[in-house]
């Protein structure tokens, strides 16, 4: 019995005894989007200190809901079987929760991380290809990042300067950034009155709405890709 428990038989109980240690099922979502390295899952939760997070996976490979190898961590069977009801719980807080609760709590680390892993290479010339958003509104720790598209690649992240040429330049209050790419707010206003402005190569430009593939949660109505 965990320290903490419900003391019940209940399946439910049970669940949340196993699941409800803080962090739990975003470190399983991240790992679901495909991080399997340990700082590459850190940087997918980024309230997290690198001491939580390694006491929560060896928590979580205790309980079964992880398992570690040579190549890193990876979510166990038992845990994939979570997935769809995970999803449906953040589908359900998407469409019931005021938007403006969730804009309170912004992070343009978390974002970025997630914009970066749902660009659509495809829509990007047959060369490398560095886009730097920049959040004016943030600290200077927080304010720019490069996303760096290369092909057969998986697209890197970087929050210094990488060096290269930047091929786009795209400028955003975070909040705006973040309500559009999780549907909330629709891009093509905000690119028009210059709320998210855009400079730099002509194609990627005018393919912004292609490449910039939007939050999984974001309905069809707002420009979801998904």
């Amino acid at each position: 019995m965990a320290e903490g428990g419900y003391n019940q038989f209940c399946p439910v109980a049970k669940a949340c005894e196993l699941l409800q240690p803080r962090w739990t099922l975003l470190i399983l979502g991240e790992m679901w989007s495909g991080s399997t390295r340990f700082n590459d899952i850190h940087r997918g939760v980024p309230g997290m200190s690198p001491t939580l997070l390694s006491r929560r996976l060896k928590q979580m490979e205790a309980s079964g809901l992880v398992r570690r190898d040579a190549t890193g961590y990876h979510s166990t069977a038992m845990a994939r079987k979570l997935e769809p009801i995970v999803h449906a719980l953040g589908q359900w807080a998407h469409e019931n929760i005021d938007c403006e609760v969730s804009l309170r709590d912004l992070d343009s680390r978390l974002l970025m991380w997630n914009v970066r892993r749902k660009i659509d290479l495809s829509q990007f010339p047959d060369r490398r290809c560095v886009v730097q958003f920049i959040f004016p509104d943030q600290p200077a720790p927080e304010r720019h990042y490069w996303l760096i598209a290369r092909p057969g690649c998986d697209t890197d992240l970087c929050v210094s300067d990488p060096g290269f040429a930047v091929d786009l330049f795209v400028q955003s209050a975070l909040k705006t950034l973040t309500s559009v790419w999780m549907g909330w707010s629709p891009i093509r206003p905000a690119l028009e009155d210059g709320d998210i402005y855009v400079s730099g190569d002509a194609a990627l430009k005018a393919s912004i709405e292609r490449w910039l593939v939007l939050s999984s949660f974001a309905t069809p109505a707002s420009g979801s890709a998904d």
